[in-house]
């Protein structure tokens, strides 16, 4: 049984967020919380929040052990991008990209190997 979560336009560029992605994929899904509330990133906490619901969403609605969940696809696509300026010296303007990230996670339920 396949769980998914998804999180749509964060605040924070894909690139970013996939080193955060890269570090949690294919561990336990509280493992991968242990690991997220350590780390000193921004994306860190949005990913927690988003495993947290996908954990919630596998017990209440599938019914599904929470230490048999783990973390089978983790993706972080780019979303649209804001596009401002900032006045720059001698008249000229600077481009700002404000970029955003959809998330997407996948937890699968492990299988108990039959001895």
């Amino acid at each position: 049984m396949d769980v998914r979560a998804t999180a749509r336009y964060l605040p924070i560029s894909a690139q970013k967020m996939r080193l955060v992605c890269d570090q949690v994929r294919e561990m336990d899904a509280d493992q991968a919380l242990t690991v997220l509330r350590f780390m000193p990133h921004k994306g860190a906490r949005y990913l927690s929040k988003l495993v947290e619901s996908a954990i919630a969403n596998a017990e209440m609605n599938f019914e599904l052990n929470r230490q048999d969940l783990y973390i089978k696809t983790l993706m972080a696509n780019e979303g649209p991008s804001l596009k401002r300026v900032k006045a720059g010296a001698r008249g000229r303007y600077k481009p700002r990209v404000k970029r955003s990230t959809h998330l997407t996670l996948v937890l699968s339920e492990r299988e108990e190997e039959k001895a």
